[in-house]
C-alpha cells in the first residue's frame, strides 16, 4: 500500500483534494492537524505534557483545552511555541505512523494519504511514498479566504510570506495539481491521471 503526501500553502484548496480521493477511491485520509486536535483532548497522549508545561490556565471549565488561550500564549513566546511543538508533533507523527501500518495490515483500502500544513518541514517524506503539491494562483486563494474564513488580503499574504515559496515547494515534490480554476472537475482530472500514472492504481 502507497502512502501520498498532500502538502500546499493556505487557501490552496487541499481539503478538495482530500475530499475526493476519500469519496472517489476510498483512500484511508489522515490529516495531521486534526490528530493533533485529537491528542490534545483530556486522557490522549498530549494533555497531561501540555498541562505540565503551560500550567492549568490553559484549561477551560470543563477541563479541556483553551485553544485560544493556549495560541495566545505561545505565539508571544518563541520557546513556549517550541515547547509546545516539541509535545504535539513527534506524537502526532507517531500516531500517523502507526495508522498507516493498521491501514497496510487491514488491506481494505487502496492507499493511504496524509495531509500536514508542516509536511515537508516535518519530514513526512521519510514515510510517503509520494508529496504531491496542490498550487493554486494567489490572488484565487485570497478570493476564496476572504469567503470561506473571512480573512483580509493583507492577512491571507502575510501567512502566505510566512509559508514556503512556490519554488521550495516545487522543488520538493513529486507532481504538481493546479487547482486555481473555478471548475472542479479539471483539479479532479488531474488527480485522476496522477494516480495512474504514478502507480497508486
Amino acid at each position: 500500500m502507497k502512502v501520498l503526501g498532500i502538502t500546499g500553502g493556505v487557501g490552496a484548496g487541499k481539503s478538495t483534494v482530500l475530499n475526493y480521493l476519500e469519496n472517489r477511491y476510498n483512500a484511508r485520509v489522515i490529516q495531521a492537524d486534526l490528530v493533533g486536535k485529537m491528542l490534545q483532548e483530556p486522557g490522549q497522549e498530549c494533555f497531561a505534557k501540555m498541562v505540565e508545561a503551560f500550567g492549568p490556565v490553559i484549561l477551560q471549565e470543563d477541563g479541556r483545552v483553551c485553544r485560544g488561550k493556549l495560541a495566545e500564549m505561545v505565539f508571544a513566546d518563541p520557546e513556549k511555541l517550541r515547547r509546545l511543538n516539541a509535545i504535539i508533533h513527534p506524537a502526532v507523527k507517531d500516531y500517523i505512523t502507526e495508522e498507516i501500518e493498521r491501514e497496510k495490515r487491514k488491506r481494505e483500502r487502496p492507499f493511504c494519504v496524509i495531509e500536514a500544513a508542516l509536511l515537508l518541514e516535518d519530514r513526512y517524506d521519510l514515510i510517503c511514498d509520494e508529496i504531491w503539491y496542490i498550487y493554486t494562483e494567489v490572488p484565487v486563494r485570497i478570493r476564496r479566504l476572504a469567503k470561506s474564513r473571512g480573512y483580509s488580503e493583507e492577512k491571507t499574504r502575510q501567512i502566505i510570506s510566512n509559508q514556503l515559496s512556490e519554488e521550495e515547494y516545487r522543488g520538493k515534490c513529486n507532481f504538481v495539481i493546479d487547482n486555481s480554476s473555478n471548475i472542479v472537475e479539471n483539479t479532479y482530472g488531474q488527480i485522476d491521471k496522477g494516480l495512474i500514472e504514478h502507480g497508486f492504481l
